[in-house]
């Protein structure tokens, strides 16, 4: 169901095949692509009927997230599962993470204070032993790594893999995704995580206009991602 005014009056749920359906009065959510809105549980389906009960005359797409999320698994992650895990373990080759300053020194050493236990975390957790390197150019990462970092997307589901897919995508950081995935670190931590150099930057020569809106709409779709993954636990 797309609408682009509210003319519905009730927002309900009813159990369907597979899952949890939202209902606006007497007819079935459905995703920009036609797919029924279909949920894995009561918890995450509640939270997407609240986005829809709290609009308003008109529909606003911008202020309902976890809707956007859900309908990103059912109509693009499930018909192109292998392609869009494909472009998220790019990211693994070229991870945030590992690139890091080669000066100013206090930099490079809050960067890797951060950073660095992400990483062992990873090889640890994920068997995935990624090398970080001064400088912004780029190097190989071993290969039994990111076919580590490829198994493990394998194994998320498609609610899973369309949160980490957009956390990936927000922050440049498909480690950080992971963790945040696993419950390693929260949302406002990947957004601190990632914004680290920003941060130094703005600490030194201050925050300019445009770089708040930019920074504030960052944290908004990390702490998106974030609950989408809270409420499938």
């Amino acid at each position: 169901m797309r609408l682009n005014r509210r003319a519905y009056q009730a927002v309900t749920l009813a159990a369907a095949e597979g899952g949890v359906s939202v209902r606006l009065d007497d007819k079935d959510l459905t995703t920009p692509g036609g797919r029924a809105l279909i949920l894995p549980n009561r918890a995450l389906a509640e939270a997407i009927a609240a986005e829809w009960a709290a609009q308003e005359a008109t529909i606003r797409p911008e202020t309902m997230p976890l809707t956007q999320l859900a309908a990103t698994a059912l109509d693009r992650i499930a018909p192109e599962r292998a392609g869009i895990a494909k472009a998220v373990l790019a990211y693994g080759g070229t991870d945030l993470l590992c690139y890091r300053a080669d000066a100013p020194a206090d930099l490079a050493q809050r960067q890797s204070a951060a950073w660095q236990p992400l990483l062992d975390w990873a090889e640890t957790r994920l068997g995935a032993r990624l090398i970080p390197t001064p400088g912004i150019l780029a190097i190989a990462q071993p290969p039994a790594s990111l076919a580590a970092l490829a198994a493990h997307l394998d194994r998320l589901d498609i609610w899973r893999l369309s949160a980490v897919q957009a956390a990936t995508a927000a922050s440049g950081s498909l480690i950080l995704a992971l963790a945040l995935a696993e419950g390693r670190i929260d949302g406002a931590g990947l957004f601190t995580l990632c914004q680290l150099d920003e941060t130094y930057q703005a600490e030194r020569w201050g925050e300019t206009e445009e770089a708040k809106p930019r920074r504030d709409a960052l944290a908004a779709d990390l702490a998106a991602a974030a609950r989408f993954l809270d409420l499938l636990r």
